[in-house]
């Protein structure tokens, strides 16, 4: 006997339901997650059990354990972090739990203010490597600087520096010709990130390689928020111009970048990176200690996120954040909330203007859950500032790629590193004053002054905030 269509079509339909939906129970985290993909996947027969095997399952996790499990040797199993306060040291021994590495001691760490100081800071690294060069990027423009960068690589392919180079596929699109494919014509090691155009590659779109690595002989490394392009140099035009801030590494550390770098490349390219050229043995060569913070979608634990909350919840004295996006989700808000409530001084320094308008609009329609507690907003100056820096009681330092986003946070690859010692913390408190000192400080008064269309505008664009 013949089924009809219709009735094959809904037994097929149940089967797939029941099956998409089960393992989105077992496997989803978040029950708001599971939730919302169970009731796609029953609401839409089919489709929705077709958008959950597309969409819903992170197949890069998967692959990027299996290259996790194969770390390299050597990494310091110091965990002392020096002589610092009480709750400074408490952070340490957390964050060794969280992330199962022990920091680094004896590293030199110098902050980089703008392209000015940190594209020939690298741009010499690079010229001076005699065995390797990893560098990962975002961004890399095809400009004038950018071609600096294209010539450097390539001179050092010429003389017989193994280079690679990794760039994110959509970062890649920022400028044209695209530099993947120039570096690639002149006989330099270039990859791209997750690039697809194909349907079923579509959830991948937004789990970008958002990290900046520039390692040379593995000696020497660069890491931070600054991508590569003339607009982060202080005479690029008005409408291009952005600060932000980059670090030099050198000591153990930089081991830990350069592992980092290799897991990126072999998960995009198959090769793997090891031997001498890429992990040599590094001495110390200063008084700072360190761990890399690496966090993505390939982790469930969301590395960088317990890390700020670990920080929020050890801070005594002192918080102070520096970010060109803020859009944390409400645990976070209410651990700066309770800090400030505890009395400590937390100082939030945004970018006045933001490049991107939707997330401006958004950030401002949630500020006043931590200024009702306490918190400090500053609005630095124009132009745009793109720095991610914190700092906790003056010992405790955090940089990198990371934003305090949802994207940072939970969509894309991210690399920080946290650092212990009251020189660095100084330094940077200094560089967080210095941008105090140009900007403004927002006022409750001035949110609530608000009209009510902007306060409905700022509202709706909060509502996309797990997407932005």
């Amino acid at each position: 006997m013949l089924i009809d269509l219709p009735v094959l079509l809904t037994i097929l339909g149940v089967i797939l339901a029941v099956l998409a939906s089960g393992h989105a129970v077992l496997n989803k985290r978040e029950e708001r997650a599971a939730i919302g993909w169970v009731g796609l996947i029953w609401l839409v027969p089919i489709i929705g059990s077709a958008l959950y095997v597309t969409l819903g399952i992170n197949r890069i996790r998967r692959r990027a354990v299996r290259l996790r499990t194969r770390s390299q040797p050597g990494l310091a199993a110091n965990d002392a972090v020096g002589d610092l306060n009480e709750n400074v040291t408490r952070l340490g021994a957390l964050v060794g739990q969280m992330t199962g590495v022990p920091p680094t001691p004896g590293n030199k760490i110098a902050p980089l203010v703008d392209g000015d100081e940190a594209f020939p800071a690298m741009l010499e690294a690079i010229d001076s490597a005699q065995h390797s060069v990893g560098l990962c990027s975002y961004i890399f423009d095809h400009d004038e600087e950018g071609v600096r960068f294209i010539d450097a690589l390539e001179r050092a392919v010429r003389r017989g520096v193994e280079v690679r180079v990794l760039v994110d596929a959509v970062g890649a699109r920022y400028s044209r010709p695209r530099t993947p494919a120039i570096l690639r014509r002149k006989g330099v090691p270039t990859a791209e990130f997750l690039k697809s155009l194909g349907i079923m590659k579509m959830p991948y779109m937004n789990l970008r390689n958002h990290r900046k690595i520039l390692v040379a002989d593995g000696r020497i490394g660069f890491t931070g928020g600054m991508n590569i392009r003339g607009g982060c140099l202080r005479d690029a035009s008005p409408d291009e111009r952005i600060r932000d801030t980059h670090f030099c590494l050198r000591g153990p550390i930089v081991r830990q970048l350069t592992q980092i770098f290799a897991e990126d490349w072999e998960f995009t390219t198959g090769e793997p990176l090891g031997g001498e050229s890429w992990f040599p043995a590094i001495d110390e060569v200063g008084q700072n200690p360190a761990r890399a913070i690496p966090d993505g979608p390939d982790d469930d634990l969301g590395q960088l996120r317990w890390v700020l909350l670990a920080a929020i919840g050890q801070a005594r004295k002192q918080i102070r954040i520096v970010t060109p996006y803020f859009l944390p989700d409400r645990t976070i808000y209410d651990s700066l909330y309770l800090a400030a409530m505890r009395g400590v001084d937390v100082e939030i320094i945004l970018p006045q203007r933001i490049n991107l308008r939707i997330v401006q609009w958004a950030m401002a329609a949630d500020l006043s859950l931590a200024m009702a507690g306490g918190c400090r907003v500053w609005l630095s100056s124009p132009p745009f500032d793109h720095s991610k820096i914190m700092t906790v009681d003056g010992e405790w330092s955090l940089f990198g790629s990371g934003n305090w986003d949802p994207r940072s946070l939970r969509l894309n690859f991210e690399f920080n590193v946290e650092c212990y010692g009251r020189e660095l913390a100084g330094t940077l408190d200094g560089i967080i004053d210095d941008k105090m000192r140009g900007g403004r400080l927002l006022t409750q008064a001035a949110l609530d002054g608000r009209s009510l269309p902007i306060r409905l505008r700022d509202g709706i664009a909060r509502l996309f905030k797990p997407y932005l």
